[in-house]
C-alpha cells in the first residue's frame, strides 16, 4: 500500500494504492479534507474491494509474484486430495467407532477407553521409529515421501473401515492403521515444509504456510460437511459405504499423483543428480543452467581430475 498527501489551498488529499508489485497498483479510496469537511470516495465496485479482502485471508502477501509458478495447480490438487480425505474420514470413524461399541449396551467405557489409548501410543511410537529411520532422507525426496505419505494415510483409514469385519483381532488391526496415519504426519509434515520452502520466492515461507493453514480449514469443514452427508446417506448400506470409500480412494491418489507432477523442483537429490550427470556425460549440455548446475559441473571436474 502507498500513500501521498499534498497540501492545495488548505485541502489535504490521501490516497491508498493497493497491489502486488509498483507495476501493478490500483486505487482503492481516496480522502480529501479540509478545514470543513472530509470527503471519502472509494475506488472501484465494492464487491471487488471485498474480494480482495477475502483473497487476503487465503493467498500470500504479493500473489502472485511472491510465489513459485507451480504454486496454483499444486494447491488445487492439494485441497481437492484433502476434501477426500475428510470424506472418508467420517466413514472410516464412523466404522471405527461401531467396532469400539459405541451405542452398545454391552460396551464399557474403561474397555473403549483403553483401546483408544493404546491406538494412540503405537501411532506416536510408530512415528517415532519413523522419523528414525526416514527423517533426514525427507526433504531430498520431498516428491516421493509425499505420495508415500498418502498412501499410507489410505491404509490407515482402511484398517479402520476393516475392523469391525475383525472383532478378534479388532486391536491388532487398528494399531496397524495407527502405525500408517503416524508414516502420514511425519511425512506429509517434512516434505510440506520442504515444498514451502520451495514455494516462497521471497522470503514469505511463514506467510505461505499461514495461508495454506486457511486454505486447509476451509477445505477441512467442506470435507465434514460432505462426510456427515455421504454417512448419513450410506448408513446401513455396507455396499455403498464400500463404493463410495474406494472411489473417493482411486480419486485421493489420482489427485496427489496430478499434484507431485506439477511441481518443478529446483533443488538437487541423488536421482535428479544422476539424470543431471548422465546428460551432461552424453551432450557436454546441462538440462538447466543456474547455481545448481555449476556446483554440479565443478563436482564433475573435481571428480575427474
Amino acid at each position: 500500500m502507498e500513500t501521498s498527501s499534498s497540501v492545495s489551498n488548505k485541502t489535504i488529499t490521501l490516497e491508498e494504492w493497493n497491489g502486488s508489485s509498483p507495476t501493478k497498483l490500483s486505487k482503492t479510496f481516496t480522502i480529501k479534507a479540509s478545514s470543513s469537511s472530509v470527503l471519502i470516495t472509494r475506488s472501484g465496485a465494492r464487491f471487488t474491494h471485498v474480494w480482495r479482502r477475502l483473497l487476503q485471508a487465503f493467498v500470500p502477501e504479493g500473489f502472485p509474484s511472491s510465489v513459485t509458478a507451480d504454486y496454483v495447480p499444486f494447491q488445487i490438487w492439494d485441497l481437492l486430495q484433502g476434501l477426500s480425505t475428510y470424506i472418508r474420514t467420517m466413514l472410516s470413524t464412523q466404522a471405527l467407532l461401531s467396532a469400539i461399541g459405541v451405542g452398545e449396551k454391552s460396551a464399557t467405557v474403561i474397555g473403549a477407553t483403553f483401546q483408544w489409548f493404546l491406538r494412540d501410543l503405537t501411532g506416536m511410537l510408530g512415528g517415532i521409529l519413523f522419523t528414525f529411520y526416514q527423517g533426514s532422507n525427507l526433504d531430498s525426496n520431498a516428491k516421493m515421501w509425499r505420495l508415500v505419505a498418502d498412501l499410507m494415510n489410505d491404509l490407515g483409514m482402511l484398517m479402520d473401515l476393516i475392523s469391525p469385519l475383525f472383532p478378534s483381532a479388532f486391536v491388532f488391526v487398528v494399531c496397524l492403521g495407527s502405525i500408517s496415519r503416524s508414516f502420514t504426519g511425519v511425512a506429509s509434515g517434512a516434505t510440506r515444509a520442504a515444498l514451502t520452502q520451495h514455494f516462497a520466492l521471497q522470503d514469505n515461507a511463514a506467510d505461505i504456510s499461514a495461508k495454506e493453514g486457511s486454505q486447509e480449514t476451509v477445505a477441512t469443514m467442506i470435507g465434514m460437511a460432505l462426510g456427515m452427508l455421504v454417512a448419513r446417506l450410506t448408513i446401513g448400506h455396507p455396499l455403498a459405504i464400500w463404493f463410495s470409500f474406494l472411489s473417493l480412494t482411486v480419486f485421493h491418489m489420482y489427485a496427489n499423483y496430478r499434484a507431485v507432477r506439477c511441481l518443478a523442483l529446483n533443488s538437487l537429490n541423488p536421482e535428479r543428480s544422476s539424470i543431471l550427470l548422465q546428460h551432461f556425460m552424453e551432450t557436454g549440455q546441462g538440462l538447466f543452467s543456474g547455481a545448481c548446475f555449476t556446483h554440479t559441473v565443478h563436482f564433475m571436474e573435481l571428480k575427474e581430475s
